[in-house]
């Protein structure tokens, strides 16, 4: 079932396909806190990522993002970013999910915050 499932899928880590590719075409280059695995190509021409997991773009963390995309050229584990104190580490995005942000006063609450600021019309 696994094999079906790699041989398939794509959002399921990696398909048979990029696995064969990146054995045969990759360089590892690194590999960030969520265990995603990303490589090169031997002339740096073309760069990619392995996800751990569920492939969503939103878990490539900002330093590896820039690096993805040629925005430079040394990857994070070589040449890292500075960063500030007020940051906040990267978190993928969460829409869709139980820990999405909901604000006070939506339908999504358990409990709706009630408003007394507001009162819904009703018809005479």
């Amino acid at each position: 079932m696994e094999f079906l499932k790699r041989l398939l899928t794509w959002w399921n880590s990696q398909t048979l396909g990029t696995q064969i590719y990146t054995w045969r075409n990759g360089v590892r280059v690194g590999e960030d806190d969520q265990g995603n695995i990303f490589y090169q190509t031997r002339d740096a021409k073309r760069r990619w990522v392995i996800f751990n997991g569920e492939s969503e773009a939103s878990r490539v963390s900002p330093d590896w993002h820039g690096w993805l995309h040629f925005t430079w050229d040394q990857p994070p584990t070589t040449a890292p970013l500075a960063h500030r104190a007020w940051e906040k580490p990267h978190q993928e995005n969460l829409t869709g999910t139980m820990l999405a942000y909901v604000p006070p006063g939506s339908i999504r609450r358990e409990a709706p915050v009630a408003r007394s600021d507001y009162e819904a019309w009703q018809p005479e």
